[in-house]
């Protein structure tokens, strides 16, 4: 008979040598071929054992790390958290906006940077790319001013939370980092529906170091629900710098509404030197009060998910751009683009880099979640049936 071990009715072959608790479960009962040292680990020697567990969770299993909550697969609520896909490239000097890798937001109120996607990643950790802040001017060190990394969730994805129940999960959330600055961090959730945030510390201990940072937040029993569509609900903060207006309270780790001064505390100032470059992968965000293996998703998985926000089709690629239409003269010119995916909400549509054949009157255009449908009619120019054409390329933006 195969043998197997069963912890709270979850079963596993044999090869498990080490089973690993939340906590001390010494005076649980034990029954089988296992030797307890007397604290959260187990050690398996043979045979069929159960170990009767009623409130420690397993939290790894030969040292691979076991959710304590939510489902087994599609565990993170971040999208492109290996910063694969950067449809915008590089953004110099960026402002309140999207650049570098998708989905994740720059912020900041002073100072000039250049966000871009890199190839510097945490050596042995699957990673490839990252995000990449380059300090171009160095932001001052007024108290309204801020930089940080932001990441936006809607409210529909979110519900397996229970927020403001008193089934409320916990959140733990992990990411890589290397900065040039040692000290004080700070991530931050925020409740946007309720106007709620609690706020973590951690260190980065050596400068120009990729290192691995796991922080675990409650959940949040007494808040408000988070609303059930398909706008931002959650944002997670990656402060870089904070002005006293955000950090010269006490810290509030603890769900609670929003304090300004109690945000940020602590905070150290990345952005002082044009030298700095900070960089920022493996983020990931998940249920329950443990860190999972990461969750690495092939790029064409993680292509159509951030399609879903934003889609550039862009005429210096191969077959892509607007497309090529002729007709008489005083006939109009048509164009119709489906996009690959569904976008989150009917989306803004910026067309660059476009010339025509002949003039015409103004544009006219009717934009979708699915496609936009662009026209302009020619009318007293050009030469009679050698036709009309626009060239360029166009982008849909329906980011949180």
């Amino acid at each position: 008979m195969t043998s197997k071990i069963i912890v709270n009715n979850i079963e596993a072959d044999t090869g498990i040598s080490t089973i690993t608790f939340n906590n001390d479960i010494s005076s649980n009962t034990v029954r089988g071929n296992i030797i307890s040292d007397g604290t959260s680990t187990f050690d398996v020697i043979s045979g069929v054992s159960t170990i009767g567990v009623t409130t420690a969770h397993v939290t790894s299993i030969n040292n691979l790390s076991y959710p304590t909550a939510g489902a087994l697969s599609n565990r993170s609520l971040i999208i492109n958290g290996a910063m694969q896909v950067a449809q915008r490239g590089t953004v110099v000097n960026a402002g309140n906006e999207y650049g570098g890798p998708d989905r994740t937001r720059f912020s900041k109120n002073d100072g000039a940077f250049t966000i871009s996607q890199d190839t510097d990643a945490p050596s042995g950790s699957g990673f490839a790319n990252s995000y990449k802040v380059d300090v171009t001017s160095v932001a001052g060190t007024s108290g309204s001013y801020y930089v940080f990394l932001k990441y936006r969730i809607e409210g529909q994805d979110l519900q397996g939370l229970k927020k403001g129940t008193s089934s409320a999960e916990s959140l733990t959330l992990q990411f890589w980092i290397k900065s040039p600055k040692t000290g004080t961090y700070i991530a931050e959730l925020y409740d946007v529906d309720n106007n709620r945030t609690i706020s973590k510390s951690y260190t980065i201990n050596s400068a120009n170091t990729w290192e691995h940072k796991i922080l675990t937040f409650p959940g949040d029993t007494t808040g408000g629900a988070l609303d059930n569509d398909n706008d931002r609900s959650l944002e997670i903060n990656l402060w870089l710098f904070a002005g006293t207006n955000y950090s010269s309270g006490t810290l509030q780790t603890a769900w609670a509404a929003e304090v300004g001064v109690n945000r940020a505390v602590g905070q150290v100032n990345a952005a002082d030197n044009t030298a700095n470059n900070i960089y920022m992968t493996g983020l990931q965000l998940e249920v329950g009060e443990n860190a999972t293996e990461f969750q690495h998703c092939s790029y064409g998985e993680q292509l159509a998910l951030c399609q879903r926000y934003y889609y550039k089709d862009d005429s210096t690629i191969e077959g892509g751009g607007l497309a090529v239409v002729t007709g008489a003269l005083d006939s109009i010119m048509g164009i119709q683009a489906d996009f690959p995916v569904t976008m989150r909400a009917t989306p803004s549509l910026n067309l660059f880099g476009t010339t025509y054949r002949t003039g015409g009157t103004a544009d006219a255009q009717r934009v979708t979640k699915t496609r936009f449908v662009w026209g302009r009619k020619q009318t007293g120019s050009g030469t009679a049936n050698v036709g009309a054409y626009a060239t360029g390329g166009f982008e849909v933006n329906a980011e949180l």
